[in-house]
């Protein structure tokens, strides 16, 4: 869920920036007398808007999250199990020497969580009620402790500096490219009709789906690195149990996982990742491995 809300918000920024840019008529890095295009001012442009988006959609990624995924903070634990909860989130969050988190459940049947916040000690970790139904504790705690190992390696500081160089080169590319197809073909010696303002979009929504591989790429890796660290706060044996929980879950009939779905779109999974993987989805676009690598890759550090 927080790679979907993250790459979704940064795009709805790019997009409003990039409209409102137009409209304005603010291009700062055209060169009259030249090419057209002042290289080093564009990038300077672009850069300035690709990171303040980025930067707004980590800033903004706590609050979105616990919106979209109608979660429910546990501020004063009512039950016992809220009282584990909370108890097993602190603990964990001294072992990893971050900052307490919120906890939070959020109201689905398929099991899963997950964890996002703009630094260390101000983060949200929010399981599902159907994780907590349907997972022991041990195997709760493992999940817990992938997701304050998110939180403790820092993956959305990394992701939002990542997402933000991303959206610059989209849109820095995407008004060379632009530039040169409205005087190629449009035989423009000086871009800005709406032609050209409505090809650079639809450019830069080109680009934008082929950069987003990166992003995946980044997302993949960590997910390696959240097993390992919520290997190393509880154990191998622990993480490797919940995975193959998860596994379990995703391996039931086509009913009884379609029934699961209903309950959060595939695009909002985090801790686990969904049938769609093998399904529908390129691996490339993927962000999450196969549970099976994960899995694999826990037992190499269990046998080390």
């Amino acid at each position: 869920m927080r790679i979907a809300l993250f790459i979704l918000t940064n795009l709805a920024i790019l997009l409003v920036a990039s409209i409102t840019l137009n409209i304005l008529g603010v291009q700062h890095y055209l060169d009259q007398s030249g090419s057209g295009l002042n290289l080093t001012s564009l990038l300077i442009f672009c850069a300035v808007f690709g990171m303040t988006g980025s930067m707004i959609s980590l800033l903004m990624s706590k609050s979105m999250a616990k919106w979209s995924a109608k979660v429910e903070l546990i501020s004063e634990p009512q039950t016992a199990q809220q009282q584990w909860l909370v108890a097993t989130v602190e603990r964990l969050a001294q072992q990893a020497g971050i900052g307490m988190p919120d906890v939070g459940i959020f109201p689905s049947a398929q099991s899963n969580a997950f964890a996002t916040g703009w630094n260390k000690n101000n983060a949200l970790v929010a399981v599902s009620a159907g994780l907590l139904q349907k997972m022991n504790r041990q195997q709760v705690e493992a999940v817990l402790a992938h997701e304050v190992g998110h939180v403790a390696n820092g993956d959305m500081v990394t992701l939002s500096l990542l997402q933000g160089v991303i959206n610059t080169f989209v849109m820095f590319f995407a008004r060379i490219i632009g530039t040169a197809i409205d005087r190629m073909v449009f035989k423009n010696e000086r871009s800005g009709g709406i032609g050209y303002y409505m090809m650079v979009m639809l450019i830069e929504m080109v680009l934008a789906v082929f950069a987003s591989m990166i992003v995946m790429w980044f997302s993949r890796f960590r997910e390696y690195r959240a097993d390992a660290a919520g290997a190393a706060l509880t154990s191998p044996a622990a993480m490797i149990s919940a995975l193959e929980a998860l596994q379990r879950e995703y391996e039931q009939p086509v009913t009884d996982t379609q029934s699961l779905q209903t309950d959060m779109p595939e695009a909002m999974q985090a801790f686990g990742i969904s049938p769609g993987f093998k399904r529908s989805m390129a691996k490339a676009f993927a962000s999450h491995p196969p549970l099976d690598l994960r899995i694999a890759a826990l037992k190499t550090i269990q046998a080390a």
